[in-house]
């Protein structure tokens, strides 16, 4: 279907804009039902700026003062799944783009567009010239993030997109999006549902990591410190039956591992499941709306599937695949490449969906789950295997780190107790259930905006 709009000319000199593409008629509907509303500039209720131009990157440690890049801002909440920190005497110079409690960032390079509230207090906080930083003054910051998110507020940012290798949005371009007037009751309305959002969050991660950490207490590893040795001997004989000459291979801290593991009864993987494979290459351009969901190592998080970048495949390209291709409930796919290792389980929601070629599909045998519960196999190979099993065996030079199907078949996992498993997969269940809350909750403000600017709701 060719969709297309008609300009006139004086729009054109006005916008200073030729592309088509900012004349889509979605972003057209936008401005035009924004229009018959009273509004305000972004730069009217708020400060904006942006974050550190600086070539910092070879600073960033494991600790110090937290430094946001445009790909912390995922969650419409911080990020905190890989979080980077740069010394105090650098964050003392940046004074222009510090970030304070309520301030509303936005993603202004590469991914354009993502939101989040800085919902939590920081001591310190700066972050990167990816992020806008919009500092309220008129405005609830949380009504502000949440209309930023919706449907309207997405539209006239992703209009103001230009560049072609690298995209992006200039604060003066960003500083004139207009922001629908909402009497402040209905701002405080929607504010509710972004709290209690925040708050499902929050128990979220509390519950993952009571998981994780009842995991590292049962195994024993609760208080292990893996160290880097700067020397260390190997038998040639080692070296000949591994087929490894690289140092790394041979850390000791992966023997450490080894041994502690070694004091539990552990299985094979492959002798465990009645399939291991490779998932399929698209099969289609992707597709926004109908479709087969596709999932990719990018869509496994916390152990199960999340759905924020997922895409999909058109379905008649896929009626030809075979079925080895298509998931079942109770499916754990691991991450191939980019983060090796990363898990999700597969729930009786993405049943029928397909798997990428960069990931692994692992399928139990009914008999195995008797003894073995898939979530709690999910969170071992993603927070056990991943940093010491999975690396210790693709740690080679290359440009991207990869594992096979061979290592996941030998990817042995520790029998403990089932109730000790089924209590460990129940703290996982239960942090996703309250993601999934979050999540539900964020969708619900962003409608409740959307129908205050479309007239379905009147003000208070």
């Amino acid at each position: 279907m060719i969709t297309f709009s008609i300009i006139q000319k004086s729009h054109l000199e006005s916008a200073h804009r030729l592309d088509a593409e900012y004349y889509q008629p979605e972003y057209l509907k936008t401005e035009d039902i924004l229009g018959k509303l009273k509004t305000a500039l972004l730069s009217e209720v708020c400060k904006i700026t942006d974050g550190n131009h600086s070539k910092i990157s070879e600073k960033f440690s494991d600790s110090g003062v937290r430094y946001l890049r445009g790909m912390d801002l995922s969650d419409f909440f911080i990020s905190d799944a890989d979080p980077v920190y740069i010394p105090e005497e650098i964050y003392k110079v940046l004074k222009r783009s510090y970030i304070f409690q309520n301030d509303v960032l936005v993603s202004i390079v590469g991914t354009v567009g993502l939101i989040s509230i800085i919902a939590d207090q920081y001591e310190k906080l700066t972050g990167n010239c990816k992020i806008a930083i919009l500092h309220c003054k008129d405005i609830d910051p949380w009504f502000l993030a949440t209309f930023l998110a919706c449907r309207y507020g997405q539209a006239q940012i992703k209009r103001k997109v230009a560049g072609a290798v690298q995209t992006g949005i200039i604060l003066k371009d960003l500083a004139n999006i207009l922001i629908p007037v909402v009497n402040g009751e209905n701002q405080k309305q929607v504010k509710e549902i972004i709290q209690e959002a925040h708050k499902n969050q929050v128990l979220s991660k509390s519950l993952y990591f009571q998981a994780e950490d009842l995991l590292l207490k049962e195994l024993g590893l609760k208080d292990f410190k893996p160290t880097e040795e700067l020397s260390y001997i190997v038998n040639l004989s080692n070296v000949k039956s591994t087929h490894r000459v690289d140092a790394e291979y041979f850390q000791p801290k992966y023997d450490k591992i080894e041994k502690i593991l070694n004091r539990f009864r552990r299985e094979r993987l492959e002798d465990m499941s009645s399939l291991i494979s490779y998932g399929t290459v698209p099969t289609s351009p992707y597709v926004e709306k109908e479709g087969v969901s596709y999932i990719k190592g990018e869509n496994l998080r916390d152990c199960f599937i999340d759905y924020t970048k997922l895409v999909r495949l058109e379905t008649d390209s896929t009626k030809l695949l075979p079925p080895k291709f298509y998931l079942k409930e109770g499916d754990i796919i691991i991450s191939q490449m980019g983060t090796v290792g990363r898990t999700g389980l597969v729930t009786k929601q993405e049943e029928g969906w397909l798997f990428a070629s960069f990931t692994i599909r692992v399928r139990l045998k009914e008999e195995s789950k008797a003894i073995l519960n898939p979530l709690f196999a999910t969170l071992f190979i993603e927070n056990i295997s991943r940093p010491y099993y999975l690396l210790r065996r693709i740690s080679q030079a290359s440009v991207r780190q990869n594992t096979d199907l061979p290592t996941i078949k030998d990817l042995k996992v520790p029998i403990l107790p089932k109730p000790t498993q089924d209590k460990i997969a129940d703290l996982v269940c239960k942090s996703h259930q309250a993601r999934k809350k979050a999540i539900e909750l964020l969708e619900k403000a962003k409608r409740e905006v959307e129908e205050f600017i479309e007239g379905k709701k009147h003000q208070r």
